[in-house]
Order: C-alpha cells, then structure tokens, then sequence
C-alpha cells in the first residue's frame, strides 16, 4: 500500500520558456514555498552565494543563463516535487528535449510584454506531441504588458492551445492591484514588497458583493466583474481529465520576482498534475506501479564537483523502487551494476538515498558505463526510446592548444560528449575530431570547461559541413555500399559509438548523393 501512496505524491514536471522570462525566477520562488530555502537568490553554504539557487555552474553565473538542465526536488503539503529546470537558450535546446522526455507534466513560462516567443514555440510543439500536460504561467504583471485577452488569444493561436484561465489580473503594470482566483475564489492583493513571502489573501466567493470595490477600488471592481464575466463565456471550464490528456490548458497570471501569485499556482498543481505515468518502451508500456525497477538515463553531468572529477548519470525511475546497494541490470552492456551512493538531488546539494520511486530522479556516479538513454532494469530486455541524438547545425574542428595537455584535452572532450553537450565526429580518412552542436555558444562552453574543469586548452577551426547524416545501408556487402564509401571517403566520420556518419557540405550534393545511392538511408537523428 505504501507504495501506491509515494507513487500517488510523486509529481515531476519541467519548467520551460524562452530566455529571460522568469523561468529560474519561478523555480526559486517555488522552492521558497516548499522551505527548501530560505532567501531567493542566496544558496545558503559558507559563505552566501549570490546567484540562483538552480543555476550552479560557474559560466552559468557569469552570464545569468542556465545551461544545464538542473534538478530539484522538495516537499510540499506532502506532494514529493521534483522540478526539471531547463536552459530557455536556442543553443541548449536539445538538453531540454532529453529533459522532456522524464517529466510528467510542465509549467511553460510566457512574458506579459513579449508575448509568446520562439523558443517557447518549438519547446511547446515538441510537448504537445508528446501529449505532455501543461500550465501557463504569465510572468512579469508588475511591468506593462499586453492586455490578458489579448495574450490569452496569442497563446491559442500561436502555440495552438485551447486555454482557460484559473486566475484573473486586476490591472498591470503602474495600476497593478493584485489577482483574483478563480480556482479557489479569492482576490490576492498586490503590495509590490518582494520580502513578502505570501501576500494577503481575501476570500470572495460572490463578485457582487461590494467588499470587492472597498479592496480595490469601485473601478477596478467593475471592471474585474465584467472581465470575469466576459472569461466565463468565453473559455470552456476546466476539466481536469482534458488537461492531464494534453487537451485543456489552465493559465495563472503573476510576479515570479515579487513572489506574486506563484503560490496559486503551486497549490493548483499539487492537486491536478499527474503522478507518475505509463511509459512506452520498445517492446511493452511499462506501468509506474509494477514491481520491478525500470529506468533510464536522460542526462549526464561532469564534474558536478570541480575538485573530484565525479561523473553523474540522471536516471529517472520508472517503474517499481529503486534501491541502494541492489544489482540491475544495464540493458546496452548486459552487464549488472551495483550502486553504494546513489543521490537525490537538490541543486548542486546532494544527498544520498536508500530508495526511490517512480518519477524520482537519482543521481548515479558513474565511471564512463553510461551514455544518454541507456536503460537499467531488474533483469528485463527492454530499452525506453525516444532520447536521440539530433542532426547538428555547426561544424568546427577541435584541434589542441596546449601539447603537454593532449591527455586532459581528450579526457574532457569524451567526457563533455557523453553529457550530450555536442557531437564529437572522428574523420575516417585523417582521424581529425569534428565538434557538432545544436547552437554556437555550446563552443564556449566547451571551451570554457575544458579550461576550467580539466586544465586543456583548445582552438577551433571552420570546416564547411552543412548536415551530418547517420548511414544505413540496405545492403552492407552490396557494391553500391562499397562505391559510396570509396567515392565519399573524405566525407565520412564515425560518432561516439562507431556508427557511420556521412558529413554533407552543402543540401545540393546530400540530395544528389541520396538520389545517385537509393539503397542507402541517410538519417538526421541517430536512432533508426
């Protein structure tokens, strides 16, 4: 029975937006509900950090954008919360693809003055076709903004979301006067005093009533009753089996800086999210409340402490109970591994866990077994799919800066890959490694931890390569196969796992080539 119960409190949702929404603003404020810290911004440890509690690595705070995906788990109305926050950056896209695939649900981040941006677009569609469930959080009230309607409108038709607003603005910007929620029928008012923890709430049930208009004012009363009213008529109630289907999306409106109407939110999704899920696998769905532990690995973090060159593989538990010290089985090698210190993760603090449950994510130190979507069982053959790599849209060389360092550089660089930071392509003809990346600031980074993290230096140099393919002959002895080989040589590269890549240097010559050798399938993500 137990075990029913921590998999019915288990909620694992990401937070996705585009840059500098609020996203990481949010992921603070929430933690500062569940008392998981005790100041916004400030990681309490010997000295206090200034920098959000959610991005620990150093470029991270350099910049103030998140790069990595970063994984936070806290209690609250005893719901276990575990949050995924992802980068919002282009450049780091495909992080949070992999992120999306162990999330159970997801909080998407727009600005009041933006509106919907393009990342969020992409990051939307990728969850809609997974059926994924999500909330809108309007971000920023307390800056002039759009109208709601008229953001409520963009959101439908951009991001092609039948919405229904669960909380409702009083006003914006400089005439900001606080929320009313529909959820549970109150008005939260507005102070503007970030050190707040949780504003004043005034329960309102009957709109009409004219406590309304003594709160905030005669105008601001009617105009909230007709909006409301307008609201009512427009978007259908909320149901909460459409939006656990992917159907429905319900839209709180808030301030993540001034702590405004974030707890709404929290307690919403405590009561509607969904707990853990049914998972497809390649061969069966897997149920959360099976007996036996599944999982698998959707993120691999280096150096998580700088000093111990420790490697961390996120695994998200699936189905059954993950236990410390018990042998399972590593589908990819057939081997079984034994973990003493597995961890739960609270930012960069970790501690460590006898058990896990279904929709937990533990923390496993790994020694190179791993790489990205490897899946750890209880004995069963089966692998959970959907965690490919992407075709890459930049090319360089890598080549060494420091010669006394070459054994570092290559360490860092097999290390960095196996995080699926980027690609790393060896040339068949002169054995040169190739970086690929999804976005062109994933050079620095690379650059930067190379320097940082393991002590080498390196330089890039421009190739031209407009798209890496992954080969698959019908054939592998037919002369076709044999031809292509000879007549492209110079432009063929194995990956990480010693499959065949075929490097295009224009989108011309990948369609002549992929006319003039029918029988060979030219693949733009690695899982075929």
């Amino acid at each position: 029975m137990k075990f029913k119960q921590e998999i019915n409190r288990r909620r694992t949702f990401g937070i996705v937006s585009h840059p500098d929404a609020g996203k990481t603003t949010l992921t603070e404020k929430l933690l500062l509900f569940g008392g998981a810290i005790n100041e916004a911004g400030a990681v309490k440890s010997n000295k206090i950090k200034k920098g959000a509690t959610s991005d620990f690595m150093e470029i991270e705070r350099q910049r103030g954008i998140s790069v990595a995906t970063s994984v936070l788990g806290f209690e609250y109305k005893n719901i276990k919360i575990n949050i995924l926050d992802t980068p919002g950056h282009k450049d780091f896209a495909e992080d949070t693809f992999r992120t999306l695939t162990a999330v159970d649900s997801v909080i998407v981040v727009i600005d009041v003055a933006k509106g919907v941006e393009e990342q969020t677009e992409k990051l939307v569609e990728v969850c809609r076709m997974r059926k994924i469930p999500m909330i809108v959080f309007v971000n920023k009230l307390d800056r002039e903004g759009k109208d709601a309607f008229e953001l409520l409108d963009e959101i439908e038709q951009k991001l092609r979301l039948k919405v229904t607003p669960l909380s409702f603005p009083i006003g914006m910007g400089y005439d900001f006067k606080g929320i009313y929620n529909i959820w549970e029928s109150n008005v939260n008012l507005f102070t503007g005093d970030p050190k707040k923890d949780i504003e004043e709430t005034v329960e309102i049930s009957d709109l009409s009533t004219p406590e309304l208009d003594d709160l905030i004012g005669t105008d601001a009363a009617e105009n909230l009753r007709e909006e409301l009213e307008l609201t009512q008529g427009v978007y259908p109630d909320f149901s909460k089996d459409e939006y656990v289907n992917g159907n429905l999306q319900p839209v709180f409106f808030g301030s993540a800086l001034n702590n405004f109407g974030v707890r709404e939110l929290l307690d919403c999704f405590v009561e509607i999210a969904p707990s853990p899920r049914t998972k497809e696998s390649d061969i069966r769905l897997v149920k959360p409340d099976e007996d036996k532990f599944t999982g698998f690995v959707f993120k691999i973090h280096a150096n998580m402490d700088p000093k111990h060159r420790d490697r961390l593989a996120f695994v998200k538990v699936v189905s059954g109970k993950f236990e410390r010290n018990k042998p399972y089985l590593h589908v990819r090698h057939g081997k079984n591994l034994k973990f003493s210190s597995p961890n739960a993760f609270f930012a960069e603090k970790k501690q460590v866990v006898d058990e896990m449950y279904p929709g937990d994510i533990v923390g496993l130190h790994d020694t190179g077994n791993f790489k990205i979507g490897d899946t750890l069982t209880e004995g069963e053959q089966l692998n959970y799919r959907g965690i490919p790599n992407f075709s890459p849209e930049h090319f360089r060389y890598i080549n060494n800066a420091d010669p006394m360092k070459s054994k570092q550089l290559y360490k860092g660089i097999e290390q960095l890959m196996d995080e699926g930071v980027a690609q790393l392509f060896t040339l068949e003809l002169n054995g040169r490694k190739i970086i690929g990346t999804v976005g062109a600031l994933q050079y620095e980074v690379i650059q930067y931890r190379l320097e940082h993290e393991y002590g080498a230096k390196c330089s890039y140099e421009n190739i031209n390569v407009h798209k890496a393919c992954w080969i698959e002959p019908k054939d592998p002895k037919s002369q076709e196969f044999a031809d292509f080989k000879r007549v492209k040589s110079k432009y063929l590269a194995t990956d990480k796992q010693g499959q065949l890549v075929f490097l295009a240097d224009s989108s011309f010559s990948l369609q002549m080539t992929q006319q003039k050798y029918p029988n060979i399938h030219f693949h733009f993500t690695s899982e075929f």
